[in-house]
């Protein structure tokens, strides 16, 4: 358990690195922070932060560093949680007159001009879905719009526009032998079992060709994650990724959606709730990665800021908190 003292002055150290991104000394902490010790005193409650694995020294300086179990306390302890009104009114500005279905884009976009850091929206996960029903309305002789629903009420818009005129009997014969064939099927084996049922098309649909392109293309698109980002160029700006091989390692995983959903099962991450459920921050090597759940409707997001360790987590939490709030109000009002 730490003193008051010791508090004090993790909360300065670690609330002066995410500003500086330097080591903190002694001299820095009086003359910044007005600390009513000595630099002596300061120096001894700093060597026991560092026994205690909350701070860390570096080779380059006499200052100290949070290390990982520092910002956990810190995040555990020691965040207001607050967000001041200017920005409350900021994000709202955003959403003003805003369409319904680009409210969640616009709210990754936010996040990442706010916080001049990468963030990312994944939607619900297809692979725990299945399909459930197809349905297509034509247009006109050459295109279509074709809406998929999953067994968890998640739904999929794709319109088609064919090269060759397409008969109402072909797309009615073409929908009805998909939903007996695939219905009920995991989305992400739709692809495969669609090539399987491609000599029945052929047999029973005259234009199946351009039907079956069309389907095919659209589940592919469907049956991928769902996850859209904003301001990865953000993190070259970063002194921590400077290291090109960090930055390969994060490029890596943000062509890699996957990697997101699983990324606090990896052996390397330490993951923690923080206080009042407003979010969850996973730390792997430099990187951290904070974020909150949304609802709408039958469906799960989840909204996601990608940073260095050194992040303001107070100010990016309360961000979190307010914007799924939001989405979510969003969606209840205008639907």
């Amino acid at each position: 358990m730490l003193t008051e003292r010791q508090q004090q002055l993790l909360k300065a150290i670690v609330e002066e690195f995410i500003k500086t991104a330097e080591p903190v000394g002694s001299k820095t902490l009086v003359e910044r922070y007005g600390l009513d010790y000595s630099s002596a005193t300061i120096r001894n409650e700093m060597n026991y932060l560092e026994q205690q694995g909350l701070l860390e020294k570096t080779h380059t300086s006499s200052g100290r560093i949070p290390s990982t179990e520092g910002y956990r306390y810190y995040v555990e302890n020691m965040l207001s949680g607050q967000l001041d009104e200017n920005e409350k009114n900021q994000i709202a500005n955003y959403y003003r007159n805003l369409p319904l279905d680009e409210v969640i884009q616009t709210s990754c976009d936010v996040l990442s001009n706010m916080t001049n850091l990468t963030s990312l929206v994944l939607g619900p996960d297809a692979n725990r879905q299945t399909l459930a029903h197809i349905r297509l309305f034509p247009l006109d002789d050459t295109s279509a719009v074709a809406v998929f629903i999953t067994d968890q009420g998640h739904t999929e818009n794709k319109t088609f526009h064919f090269s060759e005129s397409i008969s109402v009997e072909d797309i009615q014969n073409c929908t009805a032998i998909l939903n007996d064939r695939l219905c009920g099927t995991p989305i992400n084996e739709i692809v495969e079992k669609m090539n399987e049922i491609k000599p029945i098309l052929a047999h029973a649909v005259k234009r199946h060709e351009a039907l079956f392109n069309a389907f095919m293309q659209a589940f592919v698109r469907f049956a991928s994650d769902n996850v859209y980002y904003s301001g990865a160029s953000n993190m070259l700006y970063q002194p921590e990724f400077a290291d090109l091989e960090k930055m390969k390692e994060l490029m890596k995983m943000l062509e890699d959606s996957s990697a997101w959903r699983t990324l606090e099962s990896s052996g390397n991450a330490l993951k923690i709730v923080a206080p009042e459920g407003n979010g969850e921050l996973v730390w792997l090597n430099d990187m951290a990665v904070v974020s909150r759940h949304f609802n709408i409707g039958n469906e799960e997001g989840r909204l996601m800021v990608v940073g260095p360790s050194r992040m303001n987590y107070d100010r990016i939490l309360s961000l979190l908190d307010f914007t799924t709030s939001f989405i979510e109000n969003q969606y209840k009002r205008k639907k």
